[in-house]
């Protein structure tokens, strides 16, 4: 593959996937992006818990394509969670990964179980109005 298509996809993958974490802590948010942020918590989910079980604990597909691309490109991926590459690249900061880990899981979580809480209370506000 060209290394200009894969520069293009590095930072197609920088951005994306930046944008879809975002998306998933903060998405529940905006009433109109709820469900969809549902979704993308939902398919997260499965990417880290079912799809974990044979490729490890916190599998995330966006990671292994990104850093399938990085290697193409001779860059060394340090860090074992992308969270943790994400604060390392901006900040320079080389927090202990654990650190990142536990607090990944815990916004993972609360915007979990709050999209899930506004989902259904949405659900329980149209099955009303009916």
């Amino acid at each position: 593959m060209p290394e200009s298509l894969l520069k293009i996809l590095d930072l197609f993958f920088f951005g994306f996937h930046s944008i879809l974490i975002l998306f998933n802590v903060f998405g529940w948010m905006v009433p109109r992006w709820r469900f969809a942020n549902l979704i993308t918590l939902c398919l997260t989910a499965f990417s880290w818990f079912i799809l974990g079980i044979w490729f490890g604990w916190g599998y995330c597909i966006c990671t292994d394509w990104h850093w399938q691309v990085r290697e193409m490109l001779g860059y060394d991926n340090r860090s074992s969670s992308y969270i943790h590459f994400l604060i390392l690249k901006l900040t320079h900061i080389n927090f202990p990964e654990n650190l990142i880990d536990y607090g990944t899981a815990i916004l993972f979580f609360t915007s979990f179980s709050i999209s899930i809480y506004l989902n259904i209370q949405k659900f329980k506000r149209s099955k009303k109005n009916r």
